[in-house]
């Protein structure tokens, strides 16, 4: 990913890469010499409140849901590069999920076949006990 380029959220929203802030640090681990030296672990962190990309209102539905700070980190893979990815992925997929209006449900009757099977059932659950006394009452 280049660093000028937006990265698409949702529809409406698109963020600029600038605003995610990218720190990378030593991987946690086995891994030998390599893990030792260089910092592969990658950690995204994206404001909201300072983002321009979001409207008030998708701010607020966000640190309502997230947070005011959402935080991802990756050290998954060997390379930087692949980790950068991941967690700006991973921010991203958050900050989603956070935007995301959940639809109103609409209530429902249960339809006529339905209530008349459910009875038809219950009937004959019935039968069966009643088939099931025993004559003498023991």
């Amino acid at each position: 990913m280049a660093d000028s380029e937006s990265i698409r959220v949702t529809r409406s929203v698109v963020v600029p890469r600038s605003e995610i802030e990218l720190r990378t640090s030593r991987s946690s681990g086995p891994g030998g010499q390599h893990a030792q030296k260089s910092e592969t672990r990658v950690e995204a962190v994206f404001d909201v409140e300072a983002s321009s990309a979001l409207s008030d209102a998708q701010k607020r539905r966000v640190v309502a849901k997230a947070g005011p700070v959402l935080r991802a980190i990756a050290q998954d893979e060997r390379s930087q590069l692949r980790n950068k990815e991941l967690a700006i992925e991973r921010v991203i997929e958050s900050l989603r999920e956070a935007l995301r209006v959940p639809r109103r449900r609409v209530p429902t009757k249960p339809s006529a076949a339905s209530r008349a099977r459910r009875l038809d059932q219950k009937k004959r659950r019935s039968q069966i006990k009643r088939l099931r006394r025993s004559k003498d009452g023991a």
